[in-house]
């Protein structure tokens, strides 16, 4: 894995043309210089530079590698001005997120763009798919995250999450917390499901019947706070996304279990209209959410 330090220290020995002079213009020692740019050789595989006493020449890898970091560095670049600009003049972003976003990625993402923006106004609404799809088209607004599907006219939509689902239920209901289960093998169970117009509703349905998973009960249940709060006082179950349950891995009120032989998983899109592009407000907001979201994912049980 590059780092933002190799990058530097390689993009200024090829503007510089010697590893003493890109040292004097980063602050930084030439035996310095030297081993960032070998530990970024090494983990390339491939050499960016020939060598010959003090003569620095880059070889074709390096030049091609040239262009594509800087325009990384003046993306970044770009991302600090705009943040900038941002923090001084303000802008509204209108967010919509479903309950499976607002209780464990919201609140961190809020802190983080809020620092960094604090003369933004942020307009957040929860609901579901259906409702919050609807908004984006009308303009009403800037983004939402969704689960995943076909796509539709004047909608431009951006991949960024595939998120495990689970098997949730009261602690000490379930079998063994964090390890994962095939629904099959717990025998009939009673389980809480989304409505209809909830686009996962039909990929939990599918999953059930061709897996040879015996129902005995079904709930449908449009409350997200209330199906956790039903389960977790109750014998019954849910499939829920990972990275709702990013908050409960302690296992001190529920068992979560990922769905396994097969596993079962949830995508997520950014949805925004194709019309415009996302202001800088909302961009950085959409960065920072999609961010905090591949956070949490990695900590869940795969």
């Amino acid at each position: 894995m590059q780092s933002l330090r190799q990058i530097r220290s390689f993009v200024a020995v090829f503007e510089e043309g010697s590893f003493t002079a890109a040292a004097e213009r980063e602050g930084a020692t030439q035996s310095g210089m030297s081993q960032h740019v070998r530990q970024l050789e090494q983990g390339l595989g491939a050499q960016l530079f020939s060598r010959d006493g003090r003569l620095v020449a880059p070889t074709a890898v390096g030049r091609r590698y040239y262009g594509e970091c800087v325009a990384i560095l003046r993306r970044l670049d770009e991302a600090g001005h705009a943040a900038s600009e941002i923090a001084r003049s303000g802008g509204e972003v209108r967010v919509g997120l479903m309950p499976t976003f607002t209780r464990a990625v919201l609140s961190p993402t809020l802190k983080a763009f809020m620092a960094h923006a604090p003369g933004a106004e942020v307009r957040i609404l929860e609901a579901y798919s259906a409702v919050l799809t609807e908004k984006v088209r009308q303009g009403e607004l800037d983004f939402a995250i969704v689960p995943a599907f076909e796509g539709d006219v004047g909608l431009t939509t951006t991949r960024i999450l595939s998120d495990r689902e689970m098997l949730v239920a009261a602690r000490g209901r379930a079998g063994r917390h964090l390890s994962p289960v095939r629904l099959s093998a717990l025998g009939p169970i009673d389980i809480v499901l989304p409505g209809p117009q909830n686009t996962r509703r039909r990929n939990i349905e599918t999953y059930l019947a061709t897996n040879g998973v015996e129902v005995r009960s079904r709930l449908e249940l449009d409350a997200m706070m209330g199906t956790l709060e039903f389960v977790a006082a109750s014998e019954w179950v849910a499939i829920l996304p990972g990275v709702i349950m990013a908050g409960d891995l302690d296992g001190a009120r529920y068992d979560i279990r990922p769905l396994d032989e097969p596993k079962l998983s949830a995508e997520f899109v950014l949805i925004e209209p194709a019309r415009k592009a996302l202001a800088p407000a909302a961009r950085l907001f959409a960065d920072l959410l999609t961010a905090e979201s591949a956070r949490i994912a990695g900590i869940l049980p795969r």
